[in-house]
């Protein structure tokens, strides 16, 4: 099992969503209480109580000691990455639900539950928590409440409706692989938000960044090397890498949306694209799902001594010959107009010079992944109560009737999970190219951890 949760994670890489936001405010007249400014990303020193970062906003008349201030003060708030802009601190409203998601998800729920004919070999009370499960899928989806508020909704419903007992329906706030998974999200954000990764990765630019395809090769080893603590491939592409490659990009003139894209975009993208799956499947932290087959595992019986370690070690060698592998492949079949990026690694020195001697900001995590908590904790019931069960002999049977072996079974369930996470592009790679690359380099990293990773788990004794 373990060598097919590694073989199904590097064929697989999940899809880039990646996300912009732009913010753009007109900053109030204020009155400062801070100190002299200091240079930017670096934190001035607190010689008193004040929050030397707290801006208060002036009244219409000029402030003094003996200024009234009885009107209320509202609290502005310094950007830490441009002294002279303020952003004003977001106010405190409460929002309702959207009545039209919110209408949509719930019925989604009561079909499943009264429309939707019960079969004989599932109960009642199994068909009524998937019901509750399916309009808890749906609300994350279309969003009537915030992830967090919406998943604790839906675990309050199966405790309202005698479902699920109270002490059976919170169990997975007890389970130590769910935290896990919820802990390594949380370094994920500081990473970002600290913006440690983006410092790492541009060591690796400093460093490799002499021609495209070392270029490639410093973005592959440094997004390796923060996988194990950041557990989500758009936060490691979009949060990280997405900033750095888009502006190394726009320094060799390849923009986005326009020919000029191929000259380095287009494949720097395509290469941490189809790198991503393979660090992923390196370390057990490095994705999400590789935790969940972990919990998958210990519920079939399947307990594995330090699995961190034993992960580690089935998939390193396959691993490593597919990241070494890819970026040069990517270059034979995909190849950049640019070769040469001689300006880079003065780039990335310029940019570490900016970023000054490692002062980072104070990040906290605002949201804790309740959602993720509560669908696992969900998902685990609905197996106890045989709905995953008879699922999966509906699947079955379902292959069966085409008379497809094990193999040819596993390879259509591949393929469908193949097209559902390559269905997004971004501005430098045209979609039908990320379906061509996309296969030639599945096909490949097949190849790769079936060979590869069939003689390596044979030699560690995994079968």
């Amino acid at each position: 099992m373990e060598a097919s949760a590694l073989f199904s994670t590097a064929f697989c890489p999940p899809s880039l969503r990646l996300r912009s936001r732009l913010l753009s405010k007109s900053p109030p007249q204020v009155f400062s209480t801070t100190k002299p400014t200091f240079p930017p990303l670096l934190r001035s020193p607190q010689t008193t109580t004040t929050n030397p970062r707290r801006l208060f906003l002036t009244t219409t008349t000029k402030p003094s000691l003996f200024t009234s201030l009885s009107r209320p003060v509202k609290p502005v708030l310094a950007s830490s990455t441009n002294e002279n802009s303020i952003t004003e601190s977001p106010k405190s409203q409460l929002q309702g639900a959207k009545i039209v998601p919110l209408v949509l998800s719930v019925a989604i729920g009561l079909l499943v539950r009264f429309v939707v004919p019960k079969p004989v070999e599932v109960t009642a009370q199994a068909w009524q928590l998937l019901a509750i499960f399916v309009s808890t899928i749906a609300g994350l989806v279309l969003s009537p409440l915030p992830v967090g508020a919406w998943a604790l909704l839906g675990l309050t419903t199966t405790i309202v409706t005698k479902t699920l007992t109270f002490t059976t329906a919170f169990s997975a706030f007890t389970n130590e692989v769910i935290w896990l998974i919820v802990i390594s999200f949380f370094f994920a954000r500081g990473f970002v938000k600290t913006g440690l990764g983006d410092r790492i990765a541009t060591y690796f630019v400093k460093w490799l960044g002499k021609s495209t395809l070392g270029l490639s090769y410093g973005l592959t080893l440094s997004e390796a090397l923060i996988a194990p603590a950041m557990p989500s491939t758009t936060a490691r592409a979009g949060g990280v890498f997405l900033p750095i490659i888009k502006s190394l990009s726009l320094s060799a003139g390849s923009k986005p949306n326009d020919p000029s894209a191929r000259k380095l975009g287009s494949y720097l993208i395509q290469s941490q694209f189809q790198c991503a799956g393979n660090s992923s499947a390196l370390f057990l932290t490095a994705a999400a799902q590789n935790l969940l087959c972990l919990k998958l595992a210990e519920e079939l019986g399947l307990v594995i001594a330090s699995p961190w370690v034993s992960w580690f070690k089935a998939a390193s060698l396959p691993a490593f010959v597919s990241l070494l592998l890819t970026p040069y492949i990517l270059y034979k079949i995909y190849p950049p107009e640019t070769k040469d990026t001689p300006d880079a690694p003065a780039m990335a020195a310029k940019r570490l010079e900016a970023m000054g001697p490692g002062c980072y900001r104070n990040s906290e995590c605002r949201y804790c992944n309740v959602g993720v908590i509560v669908l696992v904790g969900m998902a685990g019931q609905l197996t106890n109560l045989g709905i995953v069960s008879w699922m999966s002999n509906c699947v079955a049977k379902f292959l069966q009737s085409f008379s497809l072996s094990w193999p040819a079974a596993f390879g259509v369930l591949q393929g469908a999970y193949f097209i559902i996470h390559y269905m997004f592009a971004t501005g430098y790679v045209e979609l039908p190219d990320v379906f061509k690359i996309g296969f030639i380099m599945a096909c490949v990293n097949a190849v790769i951890w079936t060979v590869v990773g069939g003689v390596w788990w044979k030699f560690l004794g995994l079968y």
